[in-house]
């Protein structure tokens, strides 16, 4: 499943997690080792650029951190990044350099690479955002199955089970997703798609396209 692989989505230069995707073929299978990576990396930080509040929560001191946004670790929050006004991050989260999260946003076991935009009213929950992706406001990762059941990723005839009950969105670089769209458990997004707002995204979308709706993806001009 080309379209699905880390080395097809994302650029690892653009994260403080590189050393979390070696050794691994797809994104999700980093899920259950972000909250043990951020534990083990967060000690090793520059205490001159990064400095520790509160128990395994490392936050850059060029950072922006709202008085009103929660923070709950495991967490890094890296250089020049943004975290806005009642932010809720529960733990096991990597907050990319220069990236935007904004009020009322949700954060849960993810990565999200740097200068990614997460700004209005987004839950992303079990996910990897790539570089300089965005959501759209109101848009979320629907991270577990109406049915409970473990999420297999799907590219047309071609399927992986996870194993995973938890699995929200993989985005690749440069994805931009519409405003109250949901990306349902297993998406995939390739890097430099465009998803219409008010989608419902399921399965593995190629790189280059635009999302219209599931019957109707088109590779961009």
């Amino acid at each position: 499943m080309e379209n699905a692989k880390i080395s097809n989505l994302y650029d690892l230069d653009q994260t403080i997690a590189k050393e979390l995707f070696e050794g691994l073929t797809y994104p999700w299978e980093a899920l259950a080792k972000i909250s043990d990576f951020i534990k083990k990396l967060g000690p090793t930080l520059d205490p001159e650029r990064y400095e520790q509040r509160g128990e395994d929560v490392w936050v850059a001191k060029s950072a922006t951190v709202a008085p009103t946004a929660f923070l709950n670790g495991p967490l890094i929050i890296d250089e020049d990044a943004e975290i806005r006004h009642c932010a809720f991050i529960r733990g096991s989260a990597i907050v990319g350099k220069g990236s935007v999260v904004g009020n009322s946003t949700e954060l849960k076991n993810v990565v999200i690479f740097n200068s990614v935009q997460v700004p209005h009213y987004n839950y992303v929950g079990d996910s990897i955002l790539g570089y300089k992706s965005h959501m759209g406001a109101g848009s979320i990762t629907s991270n577990v199955k109406s049915d409970k059941t473990l999420v297999v990723v799907k590219d047309k005839e071609e399927k992986i089970e996870t194993g995973l009950k938890k699995f929200g969105a993989m985005l690749g670089d440069y994805v931009e997703v519409g405003c109250n769209s949901v990306l349902n458990p297993g998406t995939v997004i390739g890097s430099h798609t465009n998803v219409y707002p008010l989608s419902s995204v399921r399965g593995v979308v190629p790189a280059n396209s635009i999302y219209k709706n599931r019957n109707e993806v088109v590779e961009k001009a």
